[in-house]
């Protein structure tokens, strides 16, 4: 049976997970919408051994409400709710809890939030790769995306060029991507892509 979240809740926090690590690994698959980067992080889950968070960087659309923002707005109110997202994802990984995270790392910003705030040496950098007829072919097949997104985050998602893997899903399903990433972990080299990406960007 599995224990309820705060099953632990009443217990002194010191005395809470003091065998764990001081930091959760962080799988973050970085691809474009419509990649397959939520196909993947539902393949890997079940597939990890230990406890795995998955935090899906589309639940933010689903935490705000959406109100009749002027256009000049929305992107600070955007902005915000990502870095908010950053933050959480990083207080999980501080708390010792290992998590996949899906991300769209299209803008510059979003990097160097990610790179601040994680510890390099915990994150596996996934680059979740997929062609653009590909791409527009899952865009018109979908409801909920509109046309064109993909094309205009697919050269600047991928624009820092490091990855610690790389998956292409129009060649691998989701499921064997998803062992791709499993069997890579035992064996992941130093320096990780975090610390190479905070090396170059830093100087």
């Amino acid at each position: 049976m599995t224990a309820p979240v705060d099953a632990q809740a009443d217990q002194p926090a010191h005395s809470m997970g003091a065998s764990r690590p001081c930091s959760g690994l962080i799988i973050l698959l970085n691809g474009t919408s419509s990649s397959g980067k939520s196909s993947i992080a539902q393949d890997l889950l079940p597939i990890l051994g230990g406890p795995y968070f998955y935090m899906p960087v589309d639940a933010i659309d689903t935490m705000l409400t959406w109100t009749d923002y002027k256009p000049d707005e929305l992107p600070a109110v955007l902005r915000q709710a990502l870095m908010g997202f950053h933050r959480a994802v990083a207080g999980m990984a501080a708390a010792g809890n290992n998590v996949v995270v899906d991300d769209v790392l299209s803008d510059p910003w979003r990097l160097m939030d990610c790179l601040a705030l994680f510890s390099p040496k915990d994150v596996v950098l996934v680059g979740v790769r997929c062609p653009l007829e590909e791409l527009e072919r899952r865009e018109r097949a979908r409801s909920d995306r509109s046309t064109g997104l993909a094309a205009s985050q697919l050269e600047r998602v991928h624009a820092h060029g490091v990855y610690d893997i790389e998956v292409d899903t129009s060649t691998t399903s989701p499921l064997e991507c998803a062992r791709q990433i499993k069997d890579f972990l035992p064996q992941r080299p130093t320096p990780t892509a975090f610390e190479q990406l905070k090396v170059k960007l830093s100087a």
